[in-house]
């Protein structure tokens, strides 16, 4: 499989990076077959794999442990904080108290010394991002961690945690994991370029977009949710809401596109992300080692220019029709009335879903 570079680090990365959400009770709980998933990935060529710590509240770590031994020093290896593992007071965020506490249990259950990437999962609005870059900074000067990046963050919050890591003398993010699709293209207007400008690497989550570029959901078919992803996110998938009518829409026209070239959906959307300039890897999250066969082919695939216009032309460029679909939370600015009321009294903050890659 071809490398990529990721961004100016001097690191180089394969072109497809093993997701592991789905490896564990949150996906596929037999540790014997996601080993495979992960073994049947470093054969093929895949040099990097993504965990986070708050994945089956661990147990994807654990897996990867397992599957790394005798292997680690093959692997770039990705994870994550920011995510509750607990009900206990501070057991999430990205604060010094918790990310310090978080980084040990991940060392632990990966069975390694030292995090290859250490990413923050997503903004903290309650945390200075100073307190974030000081402590992750320290992390790399013990040894534990050897870069750090960011998941999931705005343009300008990319923007003003390198200024302060500038400005405070701190280790810089070097990476960005942003969701990117053919569904979700928000990221093309302002993250992918600020990523470009300042160097950083980019490994992008969700191309098939939960699912709904693999032709299991199809506008004139029924939505069961009450299983799998749509139950978890029924908000991303339910065919009564006017986002989710234009994705659907949108899948149609792309599916006709597919065929006439000769590539299966998921094929022609992993493609469509590997094309853009910016993307260093393209996270893939198979259950099974079926399903990761199916994918691979991908990694080398070419779209001309002809087939992304006409991409274009279906879903137009820096579209996202689905803002629950890029995975971002609405900011405060947004959720507390107080910020947008001068004389509102504060009340319960309104709550959003998290839809985590």
């Amino acid at each position: 499989m071809r490398l990529n570079p990721l961004g100016r680090t001097g690191v180089r990365v394969s072109r497809l990076c093993l997701g592991t959400m789905m490896l564990g009770a949150d996906g596929n709980p037999d540790h014997g077959e996601a080993v495979r998933v992960i073994h049947t990935a470093l054969d093929a060529g895949v040099t990097v794999i993504d965990t986070a710590d708050a994945y089956s509240a661990g147990e994807s770590e654990v897996i990867v442990g397992k599957a790394l031994a005798g292997r680690r020093e093959d692997v770039v290896l990705a994870t994550k904080v920011h995510f509750p593992l607990g009900p206990g007071t501070g057991q999430a965020g990205n604060s010094r108290r918790w990310i310090t506490r978080a980084i040990e249990g991940s060392l632990q259950r990966l069975r390694t010394d030292y995090i290859d990437l250490y990413q923050v999962h997503r903004p903290d609005p309650d945390t200075d991002i100073d307190e974030t870059l000081g402590t992750l900074s320290d992390l790399i000067h013990a040894g534990k961690v050897r870069m750090i990046g960011s998941s999931t963050f705005p343009a300008e919050q990319i923007v003003e945690a390198q200024w302060v890591a500038q400005q405070r003398v701190r280790e810089r993010f070097r990476c960005e994991q942003p969701a990117y699709s053919l569904l979700a293209r928000g990221v093309e207007e302002a993250v992918l370029p600020t990523c470009q400008r300042y160097g950083m690497g980019v490994l992008t989550w969700g191309p098939l977009a939960g699912g709904m570029l693999t032709s299991r959901y199809r506008r004139d078919q029924p939505i069961d949710l009450g299983v799998g992803r749509p139950a978890r996110y029924p908000h991303r998938f339910d065919p009564t809401l006017p986002a989710n009518v234009h994705k659907l829409d949108a899948v149609e026209d792309l599916l006709t596109l597919a065929n006439e070239i000769g590539l299966s959906l998921p094929e022609l959307a992993i493609g469509f992300v590997l094309t853009h300039p910016a993307v260093s890897s393209a996270i893939i999250g198979p259950r099974t080692p079926e399903q990761l066969n199916t994918l691979l082919a991908a990694a080398e695939l070419e779209l001309d220019d002809d087939v992304l216009d006409r991409i274009d032309a279906i879903v137009p460029p820096g579209t996202t029709f689905n803002r629950t679909d890029a995975g971002s939370q609405l900011p405060p600015s947004l959720t507390d009335p107080l910020q947008r009321r001068r004389n509102h009294r504060r009340g319960d903050q309104l709550s959003h879903a998290d839809c985590r890659p």
